[in-house]
This record gives structure tokens, C-alpha cells and sequence, in this order.
């Protein structure tokens, strides 16, 4: 801490007190009874002021600069304005003491020995009050702490609750005034020593603020400021600037600065970590150098050093004290010893206090730096003011001088290696040598502070002028703004010192690296980089280097931003040039592609010979129109092979119409078709498949099966035919069931019959459209499929009971079989074996179908007659097997019921003595056991009237035939109805040898006259649907020569059937009214019956020539609109 006088003033009287305008202008003293105001810039006294008649003692300003009040000896206090004029006054009753205003209300308070008052600007009376003691002081403080000066020359310290703080100071002279100075930090008191002195604010002593002649009455502070005025009893005033030296030591990251005066802060500039330790008396000097810190207090110097070895610990513990006082310019610690500079003097002390060493130069040491070595050994760097530059070791009395320059030096530092020195002179000027040949390498203007970088050898960095300045090696110096001193450079931070903080700033070092690129110097820019710079940076070094064929500083640097990408780049190149490869063009070509520079390293591939590489490059980015630009008009294959890879990456990135154009311009119709379809284009398709010759049989029938995918038939029927594939036309006939399209080309192409006709009939089978089904698989000469389809389908209605689609289909199989037969001679035997199995087995289900339905449902649809007929004829039918389905059961059931109804009692028995037998179901258990009681209160006999008659021999017939359904007399088969099931009055004949059936039914048509007493009255009816012959009843009687009804009985008797045989003259006998003919197919025989009864219509079904009354059928047939048997519709054509 230094005192500079400003300006200096006497007045005649004694100065009591002083005050300063709170802008700090102007300062206002109490001298004899005037006012004095100078202006505190020069001293100048700007006006006295008049206005109290005895001594003045006290002035006093508002904080809010408009008006000053003064206190006197002549009992009165004056309120002064800013423009020095008086506006107030008001009187006490003894002198005034002491004024203060109260800083926020602006409220005067003015103390007399005997009371005190209180005025404010707002009330226009004074409040006085009595006070028992005398007042000597009034004071505003903003600190919490009271400082306390008393003539028992102690300075106390208390809170303002009362309780002191600390002990008490001793003084040993009597204070007369005592002030804070700078917020609190420091308090300025003086007194009877004839000095003002600095203290801190615990009460430590600091150094004295200049020597006066007579006592200090006064002495303030100048607000906001370092500028102190004093005023002492001989009238002198004086006005002196407090200058506080930086007090610091720096070595690498560790600096210690003094903090306070009395105390000392260790900062890690790194970990920004602070430690602090208080000294409690003014700290003279710091060096710090390693683990080792020395602090110079005003009568000893301490020695600290580190707890621990740990270059991030903070904890300092105190090694050695030397007890001794010292004065000296400079202070330099080492491992064992301290350095004290006295102007031209070195001397070197041990720990203990003993000097070891001194060196004498021959100038003032300007500068002084330990800059390393063993313990007890270090080197120090000295700067004199002549210019010279030393190396001293601390274990040498003989100093080396390592050159000597014009200028005296200001600042020194040694590079890293110790061939390079730096130098700053006093004109500011940076100068570098080679410590060697004492060469000047350079030299550089506006510097104040310079430090070389102690990771790298060739960097340095000096301050001046607001800027920093970065130098490598010989290139130009980059700058940046900064403020302070450079005082250190390490790695990439530099240690800045500004006013009184130490700062590490982080400074890339981008502009050096780049400096060296420019000169392909990869290495050293390596190793800038590795002090500190971006992301950015290292990349564009990475690159660089890669560029250069630098791989090893390449990979270090791609390594370093973590590039896995250019790293495996940098491998590959490595392992190719170690299976031999040298062709650089080669190996940047690649570099180049990977940068992203594509023009440029197709030029290398080019230019190396590789011009497919540079073609696969740009297809592969889908830069297709450089690669074309690339071909110009090379090859055609080439170029071809571009165009489809460009459509292979069109259609990659979804760009399809793009894709499909690019292919079908390759040639590739294939790939066009395929995206075309899967994305639905039928136009698309439509074009590309009249566009393609018929020869490119591939792509038109991959555009005729995405057309059937697409659900367009049309345009794949033309595909096909464009190519002539007309199988594929048949099948997608049939796929889609265009049938007559189908049938068409069939015709057209028999050997498609097949393709057409089997999947026709299958389809019409799974539609239900059997008989239709039948009608194809006739045509495509597939019987055996047809027939084993239906024997499926009625296996089927027999499981599920439909006994009447069961009888259908078997009919539908008989007359299959019949076809067969027909068609095929090798098969003819067999197949008339199945035909009248299959006719047989058909009737049977046709009348089961009754008598199922009577005893499954609730309702009969049938007269008990047609019942009683029905389950006779399924009896007798029955006598061998029974067919898959059919109950015997049932069908007892059913006669016994009905025959107990109708009145054949014997019949009922019998049944219900054959049920006896058999495995009776739960549900007609009680009912058959009940029936077989009731019937035994029956008579033993059959009703007459239910006894069926052989129209034949005329024969009743038992209701219960063992022969079956034939007579029991002649063996003559009944013929039944297949409605009602009762005995029609027909009787078959057969031919006589040599009669074929054109002749015989040319024969019954001559109808040769026999009515006597009348015309004919026969009636005959022929219609598609039946055959019908009606009697008129005004016929009379027919002669009784009938050649038939002759040839009947003659041939009765024996126990053989004899079949009734007729010759030609029978037939011509025959009316053609009475005959009714079933005209089988070949190669079946016709088969021919003669109506015994005119009177009673019979009606034939023309298809399968099943017998009904005539009554019935045409009942029958208006029910359901066709044949109750082969369900022939009505409306269909005679076959």
C-alpha cells in the first residue's frame, strides 16, 4: 500500500472537521468560524463561507447533496444549500458538538454539550431534547460493527447489541478521529502521533497514510473512492490517493495472491479450488513454486508447504519460520531455499535464515524467475535493467550470462526445452532468441507480458494493447482481445492476471494448427491440436492429413473424434498397401469419395485406370446423370446396365412410375411388369403387353397373370391369344367361370375338352346342379367320376336321413350306369348289374322316404291305405337285405299300425311278433307293447277288402306274400303305382322272337277296329309329360274275343313264372290305348303293359317311367312342379 499526495493546502486556523459532497466534488472544512469549500480535483478553494460568529466544530452533508449543515462554539447551527447559501439557522443552549444527517429521511441531528435536536425539511420547528452528559459525536454507519477509539489509547470493536468483539488494540498515541474506508474493509485513524495510519478491520496496523506537523483532528474519505483527506490542528489539509499493490506469485496452476492485507488465497487455476490463510499482519511478499509457499510478513517470513504429493490437494501446513525482518524488492521460494532480490543484490537463505549465497550485478534486477531443477539446485532466470539476461543456480556463486540486449527487460520466460528465450523490453516489445547461438529468431511489437507454452516448444503467447497474441513457430502472430497480463501458457489455457484476479482462459488452438496445415506440416499440427482445439478442428485436421497421405496423423485424429467410418477407411488403405498397392492416385481417389468430393475422385479413378470403380461409386450414391456424363457414349451394355440400376434404386426409395419407365428404357420388361402389378397398374400393364412382340412369351405371361390377379380377364384372354398359349386361355376361362367362352373354344379345340368340362362339372357338383353336373362329366368322357361323385352325394343323403335326394341320386346313378353301358361294351355287363341294383335301391328310399317321415313326424302326410301299401311293398322288397338307412323296425311299426287300422288283424299280429325280435328304440316301446295286447283282442283275419288281386290269373293274394311282390298263382310281378303303391291293373308281355320294337309299336298303332254298335269311344291324351287313356263312358262293351285277354289264360298255371308272349296278330289286335310302353335306352330291352281296366286312368313318366294314377301324378306333379320320382320338371321336353 502506497499514499501519494494529491494536492496540499493551509488554512490560519485548525481544521475540527471535514465533509465531503456525497458526489465527491467538493469538500467542505470547519476552519476558525468560516467555512472553507474546495474543489477536491486540484485543491482550488472555491468559497468561504461566513455565517457564525465563534469557532466552527462540526459540518456535516445530506446523502442526498442538497444541503450541508455546520455546528459552532456560538451556539447556532446553520442549514447551507448546494449553492453554498444559507437558508436556515437555529440555536442551541451551549456549543455545538457534533451535526449528522440521517442518510434515507434526510433528518439533522445537532449535539450541544447540554441536549440534542432534530430537524427535518417537512416541519418547521426544531425538536430539542435534554441530555445528563455531555455529546462529543454523532455518526451514520452502515457497518456492524462500532469501532471505538478512546484517550486510554485503546481501539475497540463492538456489535451493536454492546457485546465486544475481540480485545481491545493498544495504540500508544491519544486518536482524534477514526473512519471506515472502503466499505468497511479498512478504518483511518489519527491523532495525537501527528499521522494518519491504516488498519484493518479487525484492528491490525498496515502502514502509515503520510507524516503531518501537528496533530490529526480529521481525516474522511472520499465516497467511492481511494483518495483520503486529512485535516490537522495547523490548519493543513491534506488530499492523498491510497494505492494497493498486487501482492501474488504464480507457478503453473497455482496462484497466490494477497487477499485483504493480512491474508493470502491460494487458487488452483484449473480445479478453480481456493484455500485461504490468514496471516493477521500485512503481507509483504509471495512466492509460490511447486509444494512450496513463502509469505513475507513485516518481521518474519513463513515457509508452507502441501500436505501430500497430490497435485489437485489444497491443504498447506507452515515448514519453517525465519524470524527476521527483511526488506527487499522481490522474493523467490524453492525447494530449499528463498531468493531475496535487493535492487542490484541476490541472496540466497536456507529455511533456517542462514545466507547462504549472494550474487552482485551489475544493473537492477528487473526481473527474477525460478525455472526449474532438482531440489537445492534450481535455476533462476534474471532480467537487469542494462539488458542483460542471467542464468544463476542456486548451488553456484557464479552467475551465467546468457545474452545481453539493448533494452533493459521487463519480462522473461524460458521455452520448455531451454533453447528458446523470450524477452519483453521496456519499449514493449516481444524478442525471441535461440539461448544457443544467442540468435534473435524474432520479434514482435505491443507486448507487456510474454510466457512460452510449457507443453509445446515452438508456441508462446504475450499480452499488450488489449490483445493476446498467439505465436507458432515462424508463422504470424494470431490475435484475439483480452485484457490483464499474460503470466502463464499451459496447453491450452492461458493464465491471465487483470487488476487483481487470476483467470485460465480456454484458447483454442485453432489458428496455429491451421497455420501448420497450410504448410503440410500433419505432425506439428498434431501436436498443437493435441493442446486444445474443437471438434471441428481436430476434423478438418483428420481430413487434412488424409488428403496428404498422412495416414498415421489421420488415424490419431479421426481416432480422436471417434470416425469409425474413416478409420475403417484408413485400415483398408494400410492393409492394401501392405499386400503391395502404391498407386496414391488410387488410394486419395477413395479418400476423395469418402469426403464427399465425387467429380474429384472419379478424375483419379479415371485417371488410375479404374473406371469401373468410379461408375459403381456414382451408381451407388444415385448419382446417375453424373455417371452417364461419366460414360458419355461409351459401351451401350454399360449404359444399360446404369439405366436398370438407377430403376433398382427408384424403386428402392419408392418411386415406382420412375422405376417401371427406367426399366422398360434397360430393356428389363420383367422388373416393369412385377412393379406394375404389385402396384395395380392395369394401363400400365395394358400398354407394356401390346407394345411386347409375341416372341417375348416370358413378360406377356407375367402380364396376363397379373391381369387375372387384377381381376381382368378381358385383357389376359387377349395376352393369351397374342402368344397362342390357349390352354392358358382355357384355363383362365374356367378359373373364372366364363363358361361359354369355355364351351366355345372347346368345340373349336377338342382336346381342351377335358380342361373345360371336368372343372365345369365339378363346379356345377359343388353348386348343388348335379344333374347338370352329370350332363359334363358326359361330355368330357369322365363317367366313372361322375358316378363316384354321386355315389358320394347319396352316401351323404343316406347318412342325413334325405331319403328322398337318396332315391333321386340313385336314380340319377342308374341311369348313369345305363350311359355306361352304352358307351363302353367292355363295361356293359357290369354296368347293367349296377343299373337295376341302383333302380331297385332307388325305389326302396323313395318309399322309405314315406314311411320315415310318418314315424319321425309329428303329422301323416298320407292316407292309412297309402301307409299299409307302402310299408307291404318295402316288406316285401326287404326279403334278401336291408340298405344302409332303412329300419325294419319303422317299417313293421308302420304295417302293424295301419293294418290294425284298416282291419287286417292276422297282418298286425304277424308284425308285432316279427317287432318281438327285433332291437325296439325307446320311444315306440310302450306303443308296440300296448299294440301287441290290444291286437291279440283282434279277430284272426285279414279284411277282404285290403286282399290285393293278380290281374292275371285273377288271384287273391295274401296280404303277407313270401314270394314278394309277385303273384302267388302265376308268378306274375305286380306292377305298382308310385304314388300309392296299390296293384295297377297292368300286365306285362313280351315279343315273340323276331318282333323288334319299331315293328311291334308299328303293329299297336294299326289299331285295328273291334267296336260293334258304336264309334270308338277311346280317348288317348300325349303330352310331353305323360301318356294318358281315357274311356268314354258311353263306350258299350268290348267284344269278348280279346287275342290278349285269350293268350292270358291259355298260359296260366305252373309253378314257373311264364311270361306272357305275344305274337304280330296279337298287336295288331292291341289298342294302342291300352298299351303302355317303357322305352329304355339300348342297350336294354323295351319293356311293354296292357291295361286290364279301361276304365281307370294310369299315367307313365316319360323319364323314369314310374306308373301313377293319373289322379295322383297330376297331384302330385302340381305340388311340386315336376315328377315325385326323377323330379323331371314339366316344362322340360320329351327326351
Amino acid at each position: 500500500m502506497r499514499a501519494v499526495l494529491t494536492w496540499r493546502d493551509k488554512a490560519e486556523q485548525c481544521i475540527y472537521d471535514l465533509a465531503f459532497k456525497p458526489d465527491g466534488t467538493q469538500l467542505i472544512l470547519a476552519a476558525g468560524n468560516r467555512l472553507l469549500v474546495y474543489d477536491t480535483s486540484d485543491g482550488t478553494l472555491i468559497q468561504p463561507l461566513k455565517g457564525h460568529k465563534d469557532t466552527v466544530y462540526c459540518v456535516a452533508y445530506a446523502k442526498d447533496g442538497k444541503r450541508f449543515a455546520s455546528g459552532s462554539a456560538d451556539k447556532s447551527v446553520i442549514i447551507w444549500t448546494a449553492k453554498l447559501e444559507g437558508i436556515l439557522k437555529y440555536t442551541h443552549n451551549d456549543s455545538i458538538q457534533c451535526v449528522s444527517y440521517n442518510p434515507v429521511t434526510h433528518q439533522l441531528a445537532s449535539c450541544s454539550s447540554s441536549d440534542f435536536g432534530l430537524w427535518s425539511p417537512e416541519q418547521k420547528s426544531v425538536s430539542k431534547h435534554k441530555s445528563s452528559s455531555k455529546i462529543t459525536c454523532c455518526r451514520d454507519e452502515h457497518n456492524d460493527i462500532l469501532a471505538v477509539a478512546d484517550w486510554g489509547q485503546k481501539l475497540s470493536f463492538y456489535q451493536l447489541s454492546g457485546k465486544q468483539v475481540g480485545k481491545d488494540r493498544s495504540l500508544n498515541f491519544d486518536p482524534c478521529c477514526i473512519s471506515y474506508f472502503t466499505k468497511g474493509e479498512y478504518i483511518l485513524l489519527g491523532g495525537s502521533d501527528k499521522q494518519v495510519s491504516l488498519f484493518t478491520k479487525d484492528g491490525v496496523r498496515l502502514g502509515t497514510i503520510g507524516d503531518q506537523n501537528s496533530w490529526v483532528w480529521t481525516c474522511k474519505v472520499k465516497p467511492d473512492s481511494n483518495y483520503v483527506v486529512i485535516g490537522c490542528q495547523d490548519g493543513t489539509i491534506s488530499f492523498y490517493q491510497l494505492i494497493f499493490s498486487t501482492v501474488h506469485g504464480l507457478y503453473k496452476d497455482r496462484y497466490a495472491y494477497r487477499d485483504s492485507m493480512t491474508d493470502v488465497i491460494v487458487q488452483h487455476l484449473i480445479t478453480e479450488q481456493k484455500v485461504r490463510i490468514k496471516c493477521k499482519e500485512l503481507v509483504k511478499k509471495i512466492a509460490i513454486y511447486k509444494n512450496r509457499l513463502a509469505i513475507q510478513l513485516p518481521e518474519r517470513i513463513l515457509i508452507y508447504e502441501l500436505y501430500s504429493d497430490d497435485s489437485s490437494d489444497m491443504h498447506y501446513r507452515v515448514k519453517e519460520k525465519i524470524v527476521k525482518k527483511f526488506e527487499c524488492n522481490l522474493l523467490v521460494v524453492c525447494s530449499d531455499h528463498i531468493i531475496l532480490c535487493q535492487e542490484k543484490r541476490l541472496q540466497c537463505l536456507s529455511f533456517g535464515g542462514v545466507k547462504e549465497r549472494e550474487w552482485q550485478m551489475e544493473s537492477l534486477i528487473r526481473y527474477i524467475k525460478v525455472i526449474g531443477g532438482p531440489p537445492g539446485r534450481e535455476g533462476l532466470l534474471v532480467g537487469l535493467k542494462n539488458g542483460q539476461i542471467l542464468k544463476i543456480f542456486v548451488d553456484n556463486l557464479f552467475a551465467i550470462v546468457l545474452l545481453k540486449q539493448a533494452t533493459a527487460v521487463r519480462c522473461l520466460d524460458m521455452s520448455a526445452s531451454r533453447n528458446k528465450l523470450a524477452v519483453v523490453d521496456e519499449n514493449d516489445t516481444c524478442l525471441v532468441y535461440d539461448i544457443h547461438t544467442k540468435e534473435l529468431l524474432f520479434q514482435e511489437p505491443n507486448a507487456n507480458s510474454v510466457a512460452w507454452n510449457t507443453q509445446c516448444e515452438d508456441m508462446l503467447c504475450f499480452s499488450g494493447g488489449g490483445y493476446l497474441n498467439i505465436k507458432a513457430s515462424n508463422f504470424p502472430v494470431h490475435q484475439q482481445k483480452l485484457q490483464g497480463f499474460v503470466v502463464g501458457y499451459n496447453g491450452s489455457k492461458i493464465f491471465c492476471l487483470h487488476v487483481f484476479s487470476m483467470s485460465a482462459v480456454e484458447v483454442p488452438q485453432s489458428a496455429p494448427m491451421y497455420q501448420y496445415l497450410d504448410r503440410k506440416m500433419y505432425k506439428e499440427a498434431y501436436q498443437i491440436a493435441c493442446l486444445g482445439v474443437t471438434d471441428a478442428d481436430w476434423r478438418e485436421l483428420a481430413m487434412e492429413a488424409l488428403e496428404g497421405l498422412e495416414f498415421e496423423t489421420a488415424k490419431k485424429a479421426f481416432t480422436r473424434v471417434q470416425d469409425l467410418r474413416y478409420l475403417e477407411l484408413i485400415n483398408s488403405i494400410e492393409e492394401r498397401k501392405k499386400r503391395g498397392e502404391t498407386n496414391n492416385e488410387l488410394f486419395l481417389a477413395d479418400v476423395f469419395a469418402y469426403q464427399g468430393k465425387f467429380h474429384e475422385a472419379a478424375k483419379l479413378y479415371k485417371r488410375s485406370g479404374h473406371e469401373n470403380l468410379a461408375l459403381d461409386m456414382y451408381t451407388d450414391l444415385r448419382m446417375f446423370e453424373y455417371a452417364k456424363d461419366f460414360l458419355g457414349s461409351g459401351d451401350p451394355k454399360e449404359t444399360k446396365m446404369l439405366i436398370t440400376k438407377q430403376a433398382d434404386w427408384a424403386r428402392n426409395i419408392n418411386e415406382p412410375k420412375a422405376a417401371v419407365e427406367m426399366y422398360l428404357s434397360a430393356g428389363e420388361h420383367i422388373k416393369a411388369i412385377e412393379i406394375s402389378g404389385d402396384r395395380g397398374w392395369v394401363d400400365m400393364l395394358i400398354d407394356i403387353a401390346r407394345k411386347l412382340d409375341k416372341a417375348e412369351r416370358e413378360p406377356l405371361l407375367l402380364c396376363a397373370h397379373y391381369f387375372k390377379k387384377l381381376d381382368n380377364p378381358g385383357y389376359a384372354a387377349e395376352t393369351y391369344l397374342k402368344i397362342g398359349d390357349l390352354k392358358s386361355l382355357v384355363q383362365l376361362h374356367v378359373e373364372t367361370q366364363r363358361w361359354d367362352e369355355a364351351f366355345a373354344l372347346g368345340e373349336k379345340h377338342p382336346e381342351f375338352k377335358d380342361d373345360v368340362y371336368v372343372p365345369y362339372a365339378q363346379w356345377l357338383a359343388e353348386n348343388d346342379r348335379f344333374e347338370e353336373a352329370q350332363k359334363a362329366f358326359h361330355k368330357a368322357g369322365r363317367q366313372s367320376e361322375a358316378v363316384r361323385v354321386l355315389e358320394q352325394l347319396t352316401h351323404n343323403a343316406v347318412v342325413e336321413s334325405r331319403f328322398n335326394d337318396a332315391a333321386y341320386y340313385y336314380w340319377m346313378l342308374s341311369m348313369q350306369c345305363l350311359d355306361i353301358a352304352q358307351a363302353d361294351q367292355g363295361q356293359k355287363e357290369e354296368m347293367l348289374v349296377k343299373f337295376h341294383h341302383f333302380q331297385h335301391l332307388a325305389e326302396l328310399y323313395h318309399v322309405y322316404h314315406s314311411i320315415q317321415r310318418y314315424t319321425e313326424e309329428p303329422f301323416s302326410f298320407h292316407l292309412p291305405e297309402t301307409l299299409f301299401n307302402i310299408s307291404r311293398f318295402l316288406l316285401h322288397s326287404l326279403s334278401k337285405e336291408t340298405p344302409l338307412g332303412i329300419s325294419k323296425v319303422n317299417t313293421l311299426f308302420t304295417l302293424a299300425k295301419q293294418s290294425k287300422a284298416l282291419g287286417a288283424y292276422k297282418l298286425a299280429r304277424h308284425a308285432y311278433d316279427k317287432l318281438q325280435g327285433l332291437q325296439i328304440p325307446a320311444r315306440f316301446q310302450k306303443s308296440i307293447e300296448l299294440g301287441s295286447l290290444t291286437i291279440r283282442s283282434k279277430p284272426f283275419h285279414d279284411s277282404e277288402e285290403l286282399v290285393p288281386l293278380c290281374y292275371r290269373c285273377s288271384t287273391n293274394n295274401p296280404l303277407l306274400n313270401n314270394l314278394g311282390n309277385v303273384c302267388i298263382n302265376c308268378r306274375q310281378p305286380f306292377v305298382f303305382s308310385a304314388s300309392s303303391y296299390e296293384v295297377l291293373h297292368l300286365v306285362e308281355f313280351y315279343l315273340e322272337d323276331g318282333i323288334t320294337d319299331e315293328e311291334a309299336v308299328a303293329l299297336i298303332d294299326l289299331e285295328a277296329p273291334r267296336l260293334t254298335k258304336k264309334e270308338r269311344k277311346w280317348q288317348e291324351i300325349t303330352n310331353p309329360s305323360s301318356q294318358t287313356l281315357r274311356l268314354d263312358e258311353t263306350v258299350d262293351h268290348i267284344e269278348e274275343d280279346d287275342p290278349f285277354t285269350a293268350k292270358l289264360s291259355f298260359e296260366q298255371g305252373g309253378s314257373e313264372f311264364v311270361p306272357v308272349v305275344v305274337n304280330r296278330a296279337v298287336l295288331r289286335s292291341m289298342s294302342r290305348r291300352d298299351v303302355l310302353i317303357k322305352r329304355w335306352p339300348k342297350p336294354l330291352r323295351w319293356q311293354y303293359f296292357r291295361s286290364l281296366l279301361p276304365d281307370a286312368s294310369i299315367t307313365m313318366c316319360p323319364s323314369c317311367f314310374q306308373m301313377f294314377h293319373s289322379e295322383d301324378y297330376e297331384l302330385l306333379v302340381l305340388q311340386h312342379n315336376c315328377c315325385p320320382y326323377c323330379r323331371r320338371r314339366i316344362d322340360e321336353a320329351s327326351q
